[in-house]
């Protein structure tokens, strides 16, 4: 069970109040709002679920667990080359500008902090982009979250986000958001789970695929009228 300490941290760190700028991306969810997709609770519910099941639990969720396991190491050579092979996946200009500026935020808000050793910091400051997984990841082992609860907390942010996206772009009601968000809970532990196969493989079993992720979020870039950035 998580120590009491490290849940407050754990919560603070997953919260939609910190400022790193989560509220202002959909990961392609508006461009699939935009061409009938996603036109109401049950294929919003649908969208998160296949990304969550798919996109995270294939690639980002298990890259996650690599990275907070190199930030517990110590292994700043390991922790480089996970962040810049994260970073070389991300498909869109609008992908890639999204981890790196809520890395950004992220690893800028734990340095004045004061989060975690000096060492970590000093490691998470010199990369350039530190990408968002790998800040979080270092802010969960400066905290002392433990790795299972730090990814459902990362998962969970994400699915968060993209319901928070759906009430303003489909439009949904906030009580329907609510329903989602409950239902979701189950994927997010099978998330954390698959994840947990993956990253203990050798080699780590990563998948990129996911084309209408890329093709959806490169057509966001020209979208006629956007509420989110990505």
């Amino acid at each position: 069970m998580t120590a009491l300490p490290q849940l407050l941290s754990l919560l603070h760190l997953a919260s939609p109040a910190l400022p790193i700028g989560g509220f202002s991306y959909s990961q392609g969810l508006e461009a699939a709002i935009d061409c009938g997709m996603v036109r109401d609770a049950d294929s919003a519910e649908r969208w998160i679920r296949d990304n969550l099941l798919s996109v995270q639990s294939q690639c980002e969720a298990p890259l996650w667990l690599l990275l907070h396991r190199a930030w517990q190491a110590g292994d700043l050579a390991a922790v480089r080359h996970w962040n810049d092979w994260f970073h070389a996946t991300r498909e869109t200009a609008e992908l890639r500008l999204e981890t790196e500026q809520m890395g950004w935020s992220l690893a800028r808000l734990l340095g004045q902090m004061g989060w975690g050793d000096l060492a970590l910091r000093d490691g998470l400051a010199a990369l350039a982009p530190a990408c968002l997984p790998t800040a979080f990841a270092a802010a969960c082992v400066a905290l002392q979250v433990e790795e299972g609860d730090g990814l459902a907390a990362y998962c969970f942010n994400w699915a968060e986000n993209q319901v928070a996206a759906a009430l303003k772009a489909v439009p949904l009601g906030q009580v329907a958001g609510q329903h989602i968000l409950r239902r979701l809970h189950a994927t997010v532990l099978a998330t954390v789970a698959e994840a947990q196969r993956r990253a203990g493989a050798e080699p780590p079993l990563l998948s990129t695929f996911s084309p209408m992720l890329g093709l959806l979020s490169a057509r966001h870039e020209t979208q006629y009228s956007r509420l989110f950035r990505s």
